[in-house]
C-alpha cells in the first residue's frame, strides 16, 4: 500500500514532467527567448504561484530543459558508441556522430536551446556541465581507447598552440597528447557546426545528399584526431 509521502512524490513527479512538457512546445512556439511560466501555468490550468513551488523562476525552468536535453543527447550518443563496442575507432566515431545528427534532426527546438542563440538574460549554471559534457566525452574515449590500442596518426601543432593543447590535456584528456587534445576540440566544433548549418537552414540549395555529406565531413574528422 502506498504511503502518502509516496503518493505525493509520484504527484509531483507527474506534475514537473507535464510542466516540462508544456514548456518544451513553447520552446516550439515562441521560441526559449520568450518563454514564460504565467504562459505554461495557463496552458496546464494552474495557478502561476502553484507552477513557481517546482520552479520558481524562468531562469530554473530553462535549466531543467537544457539539461534534459544534454543528457538526452548525451544517451543518444552512448548508444550508439555501445551498438558498434566492437569496431574499428572511425566507425565508433562515425556512428556516435550521425547519432548526434540524428538526434538533433528529431528534437530541432532542443537542440536550438542548448547550441543555438544564447537565450537574453540567462545564464547557463555549472549545473548544465556534467551534462553538457557527455557527448564529448564519448568521443574522448574513442580517441583514448584508439591511442591505447592500434595508436593515433601523427599530428602536426604549432608551437604557439602547445600551452593551449597542455592545458587542455590537463583539464579534460589526460590520457593524450596535446596534439589530440587540440584536434578534438577542434572536431567537437565542427561536428556541432555541420549539425546546425543542416539543421537552421545553411545547407540549403548548397548541400543536397545531406546524410552521404555528414558522414563524408565526421570521417574527415576522425582522421583529423588521428584515427587510423
Amino acid at each position: 500500500m502506498s504511503t502518502p509521502q509516496g503518493a505525493r512524490a509520484r504527484a509531483r513527479i507527474e506534475v514537473t514532467a507535464a510542466i516540462k512538457e508544456a514548456a518544451r512546445r513553447q520552446l516550439a512556439e515562441e521560441g526559449a527567448a520568450k518563454l514564460s511560466l504565467r504562459a505554461v501555468a495557463r496552458e496546464l490550468g494552474m495557478v502561476s504561484s502553484a507552477l513557481y513551488r517546482y520552479f520558481p523562476s524562468r531562469d530554473e525552468l530553462l535549466t531543467a530543459l537544457i539539461i534534459d536535453a544534454y543528457d538526452s543527447l548525451g544517451e543518444a550518443a552512448e548508444k550508439a558508441r555501445d551498438a558498434v563496442s566492437g569496431a574499428a575507432p572511425v566507425d565508433r566515431w562515425t556512428a556516435v556522430c550521425e547519432a548526434a545528427r540524428g538526434w538533433a534532426l528529431a528534437h530541432p527546438h532542443e537542440y536550438a536551446l542548448i547550441y543555438g542563440s544564447p537565450v537574453p538574460g540567462y545564464s547557463a549554471p555549472e549545473t548544465t556541465i556534467r551534462a553538457a559534457a557527455r557527448v564529448g566525452l564519448v568521443l574522448i574515449g574513442i580517441v583514448r581507447d584508439a591511442h591505447e590500442g592500434p595508436g593515433l596518426a601523427e599530428l602536426p601543432l604549432p608551437a604557439a598552440l602547445r600551452p593551449e593543447g597542455e592545458h587542455m590535456v590537463a583539464a579534460f584528456a589526460p590520457e593524450l597528447r596535446p596534439e589530440a587534445a587540440v584536434a578534438l576540440v577542434a572536431a567537437w566544433a565542427q561536428l556541432f557546426g555541420l549539425v546546425g548549418f543542416e539543421l537552421f537552414g545553411q545547407f540549403n540549395n548548397v548541400v543536397e545528399d545531406r546524410e552521404t555529406f555528414f558522414r563524408h565531413a565526421v570521417t574527415r574528422l576522425a582522421h583529423s584526431v588521428g584515427l587510423r
